[in-house]
């Protein structure tokens, strides 16, 4: 049976000078400390033993440290791993970050640095024991309520952040705008074991450059001009808890480069400042842009963003999960109605039929701004087709646009006959129309219906506007 030993630290690595130095430094700390000369012995140690954390090195003869944080992660996802790396080799310590390492230091490291991260380490540990009942309260089936869908795309979002909540690491959150980017964010936060800490918003793209250095560390008074106080900066805001930066891609390699300092070492300095302050914070970013490209442009530093891109999620355009348009309809009118005081109670199928047409280039933001619109403009409890801007009144069906069928609308199954027999009806009788150059006399003997019944289905569905026949004809 596992033995449940939280203040037991592993330290991995195949030299026995480094093992018996990180075994005396931390043993004065008074945690116990195990040790293994290798990979493959420490699997068998951790297979039989619970740990509060493992330290171990990268290059190790025989199973490397790679290979064994791999298979750690296999075994015990949650367990904490800090690796040591030789000075120069950040491109293998922030690999090792992708690949679920908790945090690394360089050797010959500072033993005051080691202390402060194996002491991150293992509260995260102990938190997440104390919090484990707690969290699956909080959790909802499915995923938070906010983040509304039931598309594939979605439910592969809403469980990529269930699963990266509850840990540390930075999370690197691309989209389009309207997406939900930040709503995102603000969940992965309420479900971390930072939760009752401060969650601090800042969009990198809204700050002026030459103002954004102040707004992230603060600024002593006297600084600059118009200095005339001391500034807490947003990483000082937000120490204990989480720093969202939106629109990261928009920063410039200056401050970028700061910012990298910052992540690298927990501390930085104010503006105008020489105290070290140091910070005990999550970053979760985000972008509207393919950092990626933005890399191979030279646009963005690329230690930064392997140093961003540990847990990267991606927010789906609202076309590519056009079937929770329904479902996020019924939201945001429940919204209405509790805001605005709105009456409106569902959309008409025509009106639907509408929405899940139109290309949604402004995404849910977008779809949340028309609903808005439509339920302080309509009458009565039904949302109809004028009460929509003209765009989406004259949108090209998604079908047409891509060559897929849209999702039926999800509603009752009354609901759904009756939008697609309204559907194939109007496209009937726009093509008898068309045949018969617009005769109505024509198309009603056409279609065996009387001019009348005929007349009253033009003008239900709109097809008055044309050119058409006269009464008397």
């Amino acid at each position: 049976m596992t033995q449940q030993a939280p203040d037991n630290i592993l330290v991995v690595d195949d030299e026995e000078n480094m093992r018996f130095l990180i075994r005396e430094t931390l043993a004065a700390q008074n945690y116990e400390i195990e040790t293994a000369g290798g990979g493959a012995q420490a699997m068998e140690l951790i297979r039989n033993k619970d740990y509060g954390c493992v330290i171990m090195d990268v290059r190790m003869a025989g199973m490397d440290g790679l290979q064994t944080l791999a298979e750690i992660k296999k075994l015990r996802p949650d367990l904490p791993v800090i690796m040591m790396t030789a000075f120069g080799s950040r491109k293998i310590a922030l690999q090792a970050i992708q690949e679920g390492a908790y945090d690394y230091f360089t050797k010959p490291f500072d033993i005051n640095e080691m202390r402060v991260v194996v002491k991150r380490a293992m509260e995260k540990k102990t938190l997440e024991r104390e919090n484990e009942k707690l969290r699956r309260q909080l959790a909802v089936a499915g995923g938070d309520t906010r983040l509304v869908g039931r598309s594939q795309a979605m439910a592969e979002v809403l469980l990529f952040i269930d699963r990266v909540a509850g840990n540390d690491l930075t999370v690197l959150i691309q989209g389009p705008s309207g997406t939900g980017k930040e709503l995102a964010a603000t969940v992965i936060h309420e479900k971390s074991l930072r939760a009752h800490m401060p969650l601090i918003k800042m969009n990198c793209a809204a700050i002026p450059e030459t103002l954004l250095e102040s707004e992230l560390f603060g600024h002593e008074k006297g600084a600059f001009t118009g200095a005339g106080a001391r500034k807490i900066g947003k990483f000082e805001a937000a120490h204990g808890g989480t720093l969202f930066l939106d629109e990261i891609g928009d920063m410039s390699l200056v401050t970028q480069a700061k910012l990298l300092r910052v992540l690298e070492e927990h501390a930085f300095e104010r503006v105008g400042g020489t105290e070290t302050i140091r910070v005990d914070i999550r970053i979760i970013a985000a972008t509207n842009q393919d950092l990626a490209r933005a890399v191979a442009e030279k646009r963005f530093r690329e230690d930064l963003f392997f140093r961003l891109n540990v847990l990267p999620v991606s927010m789906p355009p609202l076309y590519d999960r056009v079937e929770d348009i329904p479902l996020l309809v019924e939201h945001f009118l429940v919204e209405a109605r509790e805001r605005y005081g709105a009456g409106v109670r569902r959309m008409s199928s025509e009106s639907m039929r509408l929405l899940m047409d139109y290309r949604w280039p402004g995404n849910v933001r977008e779809l949340a701004n028309v609903l808005q619109r439509a339920a302080v403009i309509a009458q009565g409890e039904l949302i109809t087709p004028d009460c929509l801007p003209a765009q989406i009144r004259g949108a090209v069906p998604q079908q047409e646009q891509d060559g897929k069928p849209h999702a039926p609308f999800d509603g009752s199954l009354q609901e759904v006959i009756d939008n697609m027999v309204q559907t194939t009806e109007k496209k009937l009788i726009q093509e008898a129309l068309d045949s018969t150059d617009w005769s109505r006399t024509k198309t009603a003997r056409m279609l065996k219906i009387c001019r009348k019944s005929l007349h009253n289905k033009m003008k239900k569905y709109g097809l008055l506007e044309q050119d058409a026949e006269p009464e008397s004809d």
